[in-house]
């Protein structure tokens, strides 16, 4: 039996309550939707597949992005919720060794994006919130240190879990690329009409740091539209798509939007990536429907 999941912190979540109620010794294999999406991931019959579209075959399956819906007979749990986290709390809530509420009510309140700007400015009085951005993604892999966090997360509370050192050191750097990303944001971002276009194709590697900040320099934006390059291997794009969490008048359904481009997510947070030979016609394509700001959901 192995746990299959993506390396955000709902992620992280997932896997460190999946190991506990299921008592799993074996590596969680961490992947990214796209690699789920395009069919690169071999799913096994024992695999527990987590916040990650579903696959023919696995065991069981928790998800609950708007994209990732399916209509075929599986087991486990599918629901349009705050956190993949918090279906598995609920589906296994009798077999935890320990209290996770806290715990999962954080996940579900920063899968969501439903933070103060009090949380998104100053992340180092929250600790969940900074834990959270100590998390890179598939981009950045760090297998070892999401490993280490799953066997913290199972074992400690919270204060202790931000007292480990390897937690602390990545805490420090995670607040020193957020100083840095604030001025990446401001140099790096245009604004049209009410979206906030951030374009880091310039830089020969994407900046990071906390991907709500853009909300917060930009307010009177109602979306973001983060465009990088991946490297390697370099001739792939990715965009990204949020809706400020400041100034909720984005009217697109950003999974539905992106999932025209190869991509997918939730309502309110959405991502795609493609070669970098169809940017100049998808780019534009994204762009003018959040322009519009119109509801493209279907009925």
């Amino acid at each position: 039996m192995r746990i299959v999941t993506r390396p955000d912190f709902d992620g992280v979540v997932c896997a460190a309550l999946l190991v506990d109620a299921l008592d799993i010794d074996a590596p969680v294999l961490w992947v990214e939707p796209n690699a789920v999406q395009k069919g690169q991931v071999n799913i096994g019959a024992g695999d527990i597949v987590a916040n990650l579209p579903y696959r023919p075959g696995c065991a069981l399956w928790f998800d609950h992005h708007y994209t990732n819906r399916h209509d075929q007979p599986f087991e486990g749990v599918f629901e349009i919720a705050p956190s993949a986290a918090g279906l598995i709390y609920r589906y296994y809530q009798n077999r935890f060794s320990r209290e996770y509420s806290e715990l999962v009510e954080a996940t579900d309140r920063i899968d969501a994006a439903d933070l103060t700007e009090d949380e998104v400015l100053h992340p180092e009085k929250h600790d969940y919130v900074l834990l959270s951005m100590t998390i890179s993604d598939g981009a950045n892999p760090d297998e070892s240190y999401w490993n280490h966090l799953v066997q913290l997360l199972r074992s400690r509370p919270g204060k202790a879990v931000m007292e480990d050192p390897l937690v602390l050191e990545r805490s420090r750097q995670a607040l020193e690329l957020n100083a840095n990303f604030v001025s990446c944001l401001q140099e790096f971002t245009r604004v049209e009409a009410h979206v906030a276009v951030t374009d880091f194709r310039r830089l020969p590697n994407a900046p990071v740091g906390n991907r709500f900040l853009v909300y917060s320099l930009f307010p009177e934006t109602v979306v973001n539209m983060r465009i990088c390059n991946i490297t390697p291997p370099g001739d792939i794009v990715a965009v990204s798509v949020g809706h400020s969490i400041f100034n909720p008048n984005c009217r697109v359904n950003a999974g539905l939007l992106l999932s025209e481009f190869g991509g997918g997510g939730h309502r309110g947070a959405a991502s795609c990536r493609f070669a970098a030979h169809k940017a100049d016609d998808y780019i534009p394509r994204i762009l003018n429907t959040l322009l519009a700001n119109e509801d493209n959901e279907t009925v």
